[in-house]
C-alpha cells in the first residue's frame, strides 16, 4: 500500500485538476450559450436560401450558372474538414478526421482527393498521410461573414475554373451539449432539390425580377457563403458543446477518485495507527516482562 504521502500528493494533485476541468466546463458553458443562440438563429435563414438556391438551379440553362451547378465526372475533389484549433473536446476532432479518412480511401478511392482544413487540429493528423490544399487557423480567432466570404470565393473560384470536380464540407452539426452529428455536405456542385412525387409531376414556372443572369450573379454566391459561415458555426457550437461535456466527465471522474483516495488514505492511516498502537502495547509488555 502507497505511503501517507504519496497519498496526500496525489488526492492535492486530483483536487488541482478537478478545479481546472470544473473551471473549463464554466467557461464553455458560457461560450456555448452565445455560439448556440447564433448558430439557431441563422438556421432558418440558411435553408430557406438553400432551398431557394437548388429550386432556382433546376432553371439554369448552360449560359446562366452553369459554372456552380455543373455535374461533372469527379476526378478531383475537395474536402472542406472543419475542426477546432484546441484539444480536451472528446471525440470532437476525432470523429472529423475519421470521416475524412473514409472519404478518401472509401467513396473516393482511386480519385484525387486534397484537404483544405479550417482548424489546427484536423491540419496537424491529416497532413501526415494526405495532401492538404491549404489550411487557416486563424478563421476562428475572427469568425465573421466577412472573413468567411473570402473562403468561399476561393472554393467557388477552384470549382469554376476546374481545378476541382466537387468540394465537400465536412463538420459536426450541433444538436444539443451531449449530441454533436458529422455531416457530409455537398457545397459544389450546387445539388437539385429533393422532390417529392407530387412535385415532380407539376412544372414549377418562375418569374425573374430584374433578370435570371443578375440574379445568379447575386445570388449564388450569397447562398453558398450563407452555407459555409452556417457550417462553421455549427462546428463553433458543437465545439463549445463537446469540450463542455468532456469536462464535466473529466470532473466527475476527478471527483470519484478524489474519494477513493480519500478513503485509501484514511484506511491507510488508520492501520499506520493500529500498528503504532501494537508497537507500544509489545513494547510495554516486554519492559514489564
Amino acid at each position: 500500500m502507497a505511503n501517507l504521502k504519496e497519498i496526500r500528493s496525489r488526492i492535492t494533485s486530483v483536487g488541482s485538476t478537478m478545479q481546472i476541468t470544473s473551471a473549463m466546463k464554466m467557461v464553455s458553458a458560457a461560450k456555448l450559450k452565445r455560439a448556440q443562440d447564433a448558430i439557431t438563429a441563422m438556421r432558418p435563414y440558411s435553408e430557406k436560401l438553400t432551398e431557394l438556391l437548388q429550386n432556382l438551379s433546376v432553371t439554369l440553362d448552360a449560359d446562366t450558372g452553369s459554372k456552380y451547378s455543373n455535374q461533372r465526372e469527379v476526378n478531383k475533389v475537395l474536402a472542406v474538414t472543419i475542426t477546432s484549433n484546441r484539444g480536451l473536446a472528446g471525440a470532437f476532432n476525432n470523429n472529423i478526421i475519421k470521416e475524412a479518412r473514409n472519404l478518401a480511401s472509401g467513396q473516393y478511392a482511386g480519385k484525387q482527393v486534397d484537404f483544405l482544413t479550417l482548424g489546427k487540429k484536423g491540419n496537424d493528423i491529416l497532413k501526415k498521410s494526405h495532401s492538404i490544399f491549404d489550411n487557416n487557423n486563424d478563421i476562428f480567432e475572427d469568425l465573421s461573414f466577412e472573413t468567411t466570404s473570402e473562403i468561399a470565393e476561393r472554393l467557388m473560384e477552384l470549382f469554376s475554373e476546374g481545378t476541382y470536380d466537387k468540394i465537400i464540407l465536412i463538420y459536426n452539426t450541433f444538436v444539443n451539449a451531449a449530441t454533436q452529428i458529422v455531416v457530409k455536405e455537398q457545397f459544389l456542385p450546387i445539388l437539385p432539390p429533393k422532390l417529392t412525387e407530387d412535385q415532380v409531376t407539376q412544372e414549377v414556372h418562375y418569374i425573374f425580377e430584374p433578370s435570371k443572369e443578375e440574379i445568379v450573379e447575386a445570388l449564388i454566391p450569397k447562398s453558398l457563403k450563407t452555407q459555409l459561415f452556417k457550417a462553421i458555426r455549427d462546428s463553433v457550437a458543437s465545439e463549445h458543446g463537446a469540450r463542455m461535456t468532456a469536462m464535466h466527465k473529466a470532473t466527475d471522474n476527478a471527483t470519484e477518485l478524489r474519494d477513493d483516495l480519500k478513503l485509501q488514505y484514511n484506511k491507510a492511516r488508520q492501520a499506520a495507527i493500529t500498528n503504532e498502537i501494537l508497537e507500544i502495547v509489545g513494547g510495554a509488555e516486554a519492559l514489564a516482562g
